[in-house]
C-alpha cells in the first residue's frame, strides 16, 4: 500500500489559527508605563492594572489580585478582561447567549438573570464582557510583559558561547 492510497479520502476538517510572527520584546519598559497611554480604556489606574496582571498571572485568584491592587473584585475582573486575559467571564457560552438575547431585547432582564443562574454579580460581569472588547494594544502589552521583557540578545544568549 502506497502513501497516496493511505491518504486517499482524507480531508482537513479543522482550521489552524494564524498567530502571526513571534515577537521578542526588547523595550524593557515597565508594564505600568506601557499601559499609561490607555488609561481611559481601563476600569482602574495603570498601576493597579499592572499589579492585577502580575498577581493574577502568578496564580492568585481574581479576589486576591484585586485586594493586592486595592480595587474591588468586579473592577479587577473587568480590568483583566480588557487586558485580554481569557476565562474571566463567569458564565458558560450558552448562558452568555442568554445575556446577548437580553442585550438584543429578545427577553426581559429578570428572565435573563433567572436563566443564567440568578446571580446578579455574574450577570453584571457577563454583560460587561459582552459589551466591552479587550483593548488590543493593552492585550499586546500584557502578552509581551508576561512573555518576558528581556532584550532579544539576552533571550538568545551570548553569541560568543555559540561558537
Amino acid at each position: 500500500m502506497t502513501l497516496s492510497e493511505i491518504a486517499a479520502g482524507l480531508e482537513v476538517t479543522a482550521r489552524q489559527r494564524d498567530r502571526g510572527v513571534a515577537v521578542a520584546d526588547d523595550t524593557e519598559t515597565p508594564l505600568v508605563d506601557r499601559l499609561s497611554g490607555h488609561a481611559a480604556d481601563l476600569p482602574c489606574t495603570p498601576a493597579a492594572t499592572a499589579t492585577l496582571v502580575d498577581a493574577y498571572s502568578a496564580g492568585r485568584s481574581v479576589g486576591d489580585a484585586a485586594s493586592e491592587a486595592g480595587v474591588t473584585p468586579m473592577t479587577a475582573a473587568k480590568t483583566l478582561h480588557r487586558c485580554g486575559v481569557a476565562g474571566i467571564c463567569p458564565l458558560a457560552p450558552t448562558r452568555r447567549g442568554v445575556v446577548r438575547d437580553w442585550l438584543d431585547g429578545r427577553i426581559g432582564r429578570s428572565d435573563a438573570v433567572a436563566l443564567t443562574g440568578g446571580d446578579e454579580a455574574d450577570f453584571a460581569l457577563a454583560t460587561y464582557v459582552e459589551t466591552h472588547d479587550a483593548v488590543s494594544a493593552v492585550a499586546d502589552a500584557v502578552d509581551a510583559h508576561l512573555a518576558g521583557s528581556a532584550p532579544l540578545g539576552g533571550a538568545l544568549g551570548d553569541p560568543d558561547g555559540i561558537r
